[in-house]
């Protein structure tokens, strides 16, 4: 049954688990109106202090508990994600103005990233067996502890997947949770935690404040053990200079400038198809959907006009159904922002193929998915990520001219080839600088598989999320190893002269049965 807008009383409850009572709040507006959606506190510095105590005071117990605890919570969680997701929906859509079915990818890979935590925190943690620099003389072993407090910083686009993503994995592996969220999805936020406490979470451990990112971010950032940022790369250097002046770890998903490459023996209706969905999803809001094509000239008469005609009939709307294929803008600065990308290109010589237009008639702040061609460097399209739905599409000769189009980037957080031939869109795939590389799809083959890793190169970010090496970067790995007895080491001039020449054979003999 369709959805609704996110009733004022369920916002006023939820945001009374936040801090920042006695501070001004700040109104959140509804992007399918342009009304007032609630009213949300805002944290002081010494409240974001108070929150990480608490979170680590509560992280010592959380870890005691043991895997099997944490686990079992985790996955009630994951259950509870499930039955709720009408309303997690709403909230979704109430505070980014996605539509329905592209709200339901964050449920569902929010769940996804919960589940594969949970399950896989076990293998993380366990105590390993590593080979000793003298086999039987020592013993060694690694063993892994949480890192205390993570502070996560979230943005609005994607609250609950940006937000599991990084948190969910670091509950299973035994952390507090000091979490800045941004104002627009702080409702998704909170009901994602209600979830998390309802399936047993202490509720000190998981701690959500909000307010302006230079100053409660940095507070954040000043209480954490480790941090992780989603946001532009702006401020993730800022973000990585406070994490380096305290020493602690960071991993940042940051810009991107995301290319698509058409290979000339696509199936044009398909391709264009594929492409329209990687380029305007979440109104293309979405780190890392598409904002480049490059397309082979040979197909380019075909592919063009279809891809052209696919963005003309996305249907727009902001209902609480799956009727729409693209949605509103989130804000204000949001329409600003595409819009001034979009002036500038046309006034300097850019066409429009498709779209172009604000559809206040539908939204306050929708606008038409939007494709351009003739774009030149001159543009501020053309380098600079315009994080809305404006792309611009050019043609090349051929692979190789694609290939350096595509690299020749700041960013390199995400890419598609699109081909009919899989081992030519892999070989294509192989020459491309991105930390996710899609074949025959624009974003959710790399952004769906939770067991493998998923970041930027470039200035797109340092650190990965997903995997095993999202479950690490949270771990503290220490090494215990022990001299057995079977041989003391030598401590004394006299002794390493005795020694010298068994230590000598025994690398040889290693280097000679290829032992590591």
């Amino acid at each position: 049954m369709p959805g609704q807008l996110l009733p004022r009383t369920l916002a006023d409850e939820l945001t009374t688990e936040l801090a920042g009572r006695a501070a001004t709040p700040v109104s959140v507006i509804a992007p399918f109106t342009g009304e007032v959606l609630y009213e949300l506190p805002q944290a002081s510095v010494a409240e974001v202090a108070d929150a990480a105590r608490r979170a680590r005071d509560a992280q010592r117990a959380w870890w005691a508990a043991g895997d099997a605890h944490r686990r079992a919570v985790l996955l009630k969680a994951h259950d509870l994600f499930l039955e709720r997701r009408e309303l997690l929906l709403d909230a979704v859509q109430s505070e980014t103005g996605k539509t329905r079915g592209q709200a339901f990818e964050e449920v569902f890979n929010s769940a996804a990233a919960t589940r594969y935590a949970a399950l896989s925190s076990r293998r993380v943690l366990r105590t390993v067996g590593r080979r000793a620099g003298i086999p039987l003389v020592m013993r060694t072993r690694v063993r892994r502890t949480p890192k205390g407090v993570v502070g996560v910083i979230t943005p609005w686009n994607y609250p609950l997947s940006l937000t599991l993503m990084d948190i969910a994995p670091a509950l299973a592996t035994g952390n507090g949770i000091l979490q800045k969220a941004d104002d627009q999805g702080a409702l998704s936020v909170l009901l994602a935690r209600r979830a998390f406490l309802d399936a047993g979470l202490p509720p000190e451990l998981w701690q959500v404040v909000t307010g302006p990112g230079a100053e409660i971010g940095s507070a954040v950032v000043d209480e954490a053990d480790y941090i992780c940022f989603t946001g532009s790369t702006a401020t993730g250097r800022t973000v990585a200079e406070r994490a380096a002046g305290r020493l602690i770890g960071a991993s940042m998903e940051l810009g991107g400038k995301n290319p698509l490459i058409v290979l000339d023996d696509v199936n044009p209706e398909k391709a264009a198809a594929d492409a329209a969905y990687g380029c305007f999803s979440a109104a293309g809001q979405l780190c890392v959907s598409i904002e480049r094509v490059y397309v082979e000239r040979a197909i380019a008469d075909r592919f063009v006009p279809a891809f052209a005609e696919r963005v003309r009939n996305l249907s727009l709307g902001v209902d609480f159904d799956y009727t729409a294929d693209v949605g509103s803008l989130a804000t204000k600065t949001q329409l600003e922002r595409v819009t001034a990308h979009l002036d500038d290109a046309v006034a300097k010589g850019a066409t429009v193929l498709a779209g172009g237009a604000a559809r206040p008639d539908i939204g306050p702040f929708v606008l038409e998915p939007t494709l351009l061609t003739d774009v030149t460097d001159d543009m501020q399209c053309f380098a600079g990520e315009t994080f809305g739905p404006l792309v611009a599409v050019t043609v090349v000769e051929n692979a190789d001219a694609a290939v350096a189009a595509a690299n020749a980037s700041e960013f390199g957080l995400n890419a598609s080839v699109m081909s009919a031939s899989r081992r030519r869109a892999r070989e294509v795939a192989a020459r491309l600088r991105a930390g996710s590389v899609n074949i025959n799809e624009g974003y959710r083959a790399t952004f769906g598989s939770i067991d493998a890793p998923m970041g930027g190169v470039k200035h797109s970010g340092v650190g990965r999320r997903n995997g095993l090496d999202g479950l690490l970067r949270f771990t503290e790995a220490t090494t215990v190893a022990e001299a057995t007895g079977l041989l003391q080491l030598p401590r004394t001039g006299p002794e390493f002269a005795k020694l010298v020449g068994i230590m000598v054979v025994t690398l040889k003999s290693l280097k000679a049965i290829r032992r590591r």
